[in-house]
């Protein structure tokens, strides 16, 4: 709860009004200063599972649907097909996404190679509210609508390319009850996988698990950039408009995730807000993969690690571990987004040459001492990455 202090001069006497108990104290007006204003409290930090829970649907149809007519290149899908996304998901269990996503590539003629069709994203996404004392109970507050302009050469999306086709990413919301209505627009760019991998260079990522540094060494690192990539304010007030910037890298080898420090910035109830994010994402298969689908990402970011790392003796607990199994090992000291994102995909072609034509996506992330706003910020660069963090 907020508190509101006010200072009040009257014939000599300070009176001092604080907190909503209305506590009165009388001060006499002769030289005692008045007690220094407490410091406003940062949002609250929330422990809980499914922070970030739902499905998603993906019929990837550009791998489906070819060209048959002979006038794009070979292998090219037909035009028109896009890979579609059908999101039911929550953040912080008061706040629903529903709708859809979709990817069309670019499409170019097999004699001359003019492109006939550019790739795009397209963002058609309801918001809804849920009341926190009954979440049975939801109201609709607006949308995420709009597309991104696709460069798949460089493979960077322009957040803010909609503008020239008066198409904007952004999000919409009514007034409702006692919240405004505001439209607030994406912006910036994400440079997504690469289209040719022949450049792939080496990286390693280092973390500290209590006094002792660990590091892994991917050979073929893929990134996907964020180049102040501005995301929009909403559903509500509460969660404020942010700019990302930083990496998080694609494993082709292990099909594993890194970052050494995604770092969004925003500005909460007038304070100043920089969260930087570390750590894995790893991909764990099946071992019957080719014929069942199954896999999941194993999520370990840290939020903050350096300032929240507590010196002692919680290296012990990883003494004996390999570098890579102490780099994936989970540390619940600190601020963190767990948890399971699960894929039952359905396959067609051959042994290696299987690919998945549809999924059906379970999120099932959990969050130990973070804010809403550190999940939704999350959750929003998430989608804006759904087309290279789904592709296989």
């Amino acid at each position: 709860m907020k508190h509101l202090t006010k200072f009040l001069a009257c014939t000599g006497v300070a009176m001092a009004l604080l907190g909503s108990g209305a506590a009165l104290a009388l001060q006499p007006a002769g030289g005692a200063q008045a007690p220094a204003a407490a410091a406003q409290p940062g949002p609250e930090l929330v422990t809980e599972d499914g922070i970030v829970s739902g499905t998603m649907r993906i019929t990837f149809n550009t791998r489906t649907n070819k060209d048959a007519s002979g006038d794009f290149k070979d292998g090219s899908p037909a035009l028109g097909a896009k890979d579609v996304y059908e999101l039911d998901m929550a953040v912080a269990k008061t706040t629903k996404f529903t709708g859809q996503i979709t990817r069309q590539p670019n499409l170019y003629t097999k004699t001359l190679m003019r492109r006939k069709q550019d790739a795009l994203l397209t963002y058609s996404i309801d918001l809804a509210v849920l009341n926190p004392r009954d979440l049975k109970q939801s109201k609709n507050v607006g949308k995420w609508v709009g597309t991104v302009p696709i460069d798949q050469a460089t493979g960077a999306f322009d957040l803010g390319g909609g503008k020239a086709t008066e198409s904007p990413l952004r999000i919409a919301v009514d007034a409702v009850g006692r919240a405004k209505a505001f439209t607030d627009n994406f912006a910036g760019r994400m440079v997504g996988k690469a289209e040719k991998k022949e450049g792939l260079a080496a990286y390693t990522y280092k973390r500290v698990v209590g006094n002792k540094t660990v590091s892994v060494t991917v050979k073929k690192s893929d990134p996907m950039r964020f180049e102040n990539a501005v995301l929009a304010m909403g559903p509500a007030e509460t969660y404020p408009r942010v700019i990302v910037n930083g990496r998080l890298d694609f494993d082709y080898e292990t099909g594993n995730w890194y970052t050494d420090g995604l770092r969004f910035k925003y500005t909460l109830d007038g304070q100043e807000y920089e969260d930087i994010v570390t750590g894995s994402i790893k991909w764990v298969e099946d071992a019957d993969r080719k014929t069942n689908g199954k896999g999941y990402y194993d999520f370990n970011l840290r939020f903050n690690e350096d300032k929240n790392r507590k010196a002692g003796s919680e290296a012990d607990a990883f003494a004996k571990m390999s570098d890579e199994e102490a780099f994936f090992a989970v540390d619940n000291t600190v601020p963190s987004l767990t948890g399971r994102v699960s894929y039952v995909d359905t396959m067609s072609g051959v042994g290696e040459d299987a690919v998945p034509v549809s999924s059906v996506v379970t999120y099932s992330l959990n969050a130990n001492k973070l804010t809403k706003q550190q999940a939704m910020n999350f959750f929003k660069m998430w989608l804006i990455g759904i087309g290279p963090i789904n592709d296989e």
